[in-house]
Formats: C-alpha cells, structure tokens, sequence
C-alpha cells in the first residue's frame, strides 16, 4: 500500500510524551535516500515522537524561493535548484534540534556532503521498485516526467547510492514495514546510537 507523503493521519498522530531524554542526547538527525523512500513521512513521525522541529529541505527551498520545485526546475534548470539546495543546506544544517528530510539528490555535491555530515544521518533505503511505486502519480519530480521513469531511477540509484552509504551513520531499509514500525525501529536504533556515544 502506498503512503501519501502529506497524509494527513501522519499528522494526527498523537505521541503521549516525546522522547525528550533521548532528543536531548542527539545531535540534529538528517534523512537521507532517493525519492519515494519515505523522508518526509518518517521524519514528520520521528519529529513528534522526539519533541522536534521538522523541516523538509524542499518545501524550505519552495517557501524561500516563493516557487514549486518543478517551476524552480523549469526556469533555472537543475543546476539552479542545485544552488538554491546547497544554500538551503548551509542554513539548516547548523540548526540544533531538528529532524530534516533533505532531497533525493542533496548528496550529489561535495559540499552538501559535508553539511549533511554535520547531523546525524539516518540513509532510508528502498528498492528500485518501491520508489516506482511511490512516485508514479507525483507530478513534482521533475526528474521523472519521462517516458521511463524506472530507468531513470534504477540510475539515480546506482549513482546515488554510495553517496548516501558514505554520509550515512545508520542505514534503515524501507518499504517493508508500515512507517510507525519503521519509525519504532528507528528510535531503538537511536537509543542504542545514544548510548553508544555518551
């Protein structure tokens, strides 16, 4: 079953007490992966659940720029988002206590490798297939308004992939289980990532 990113049960999801304890022993936790890994859903989740701020890098670049990404895409090219996104970056990476879902394509460029290094970063992980499935019917990814959007993913990935293992300090595979046992999951990992590094 598909998730919608802006779907609003994410949203009422009610968290009886935040892991404050927990969000206090980390450091800002940036999501990484490729579209339709499910960054901004399990980020919004993991934010409640730990007392936080979410930001999610594109909608931050949206509102900055007063334009959706396709128009910013579209009149400025790939290479013009890619600057708006290291700019975006460089202003959000020193914010403490966040949880931030960054764009599929953030880790392309070095330097946004190195902000992104600041955080503690969470790689979701998901399969060629799950990301198709995800994406299909989304109209704002401009990457994938082709004719064969499976190979155009199937090479992001292949591209993307060792990117995001080089940055990652914890990698979680996704599509599996439905996003509150991910997110379950992930806060054990946390907990154990904390403690491990007191």
């Amino acid at each position: 079953m598909p998730f919608d990113e802006n779907s609003a049960i994410i949203e009422d999801v009610v968290v009886e007490k935040p892991k404050t304890a927990l969000s206090q022993k980390l450091p800002s936790i940036f999501l990484v992966g490729p579209m339709g890994a499910g960054k901004t859903t399990i980020g919004k989740l993991l934010a409640k659940h730990l007392g936080r701020t979410f930001i999610d890098c594109d909608w931050y670049i949206a509102e900055q720029t007063g334009a959706d990404i396709p128009w910013i895409f579209e009149k400025e090219g790939e290479m013009g988002f890619r600057e708006r996104e290291t700019k975006a970056l460089s202003e959000l990476s020193v914010m403490s206590n966040i949880v931030m879902a960054t764009g599929g394509g953030a880790v392309g460029r070095p330097e946004n490798r190195q902000l992104i290094k600041q955080g503690l970063v969470i790689y979701l992980d998901a399969s060629v297939d799950t990301q198709l499935a995800r994406t299909k019917k989304d109209k704002n990814r401009p990457l994938l308004q082709n004719d064969n959007p499976k190979a155009i993913l199937q090479a992001l990935y292949e591209k993307r992939s060792p990117l995001y293992q080089e940055v990652a300090d914890i990698i979680i595979p996704t599509g599996k289980t439905y996003p509150k046992q991910m997110v379950h999951d992930i806060l054990q990992i946390l907990s154990q990532y904390a403690n491990a590094h007191k």
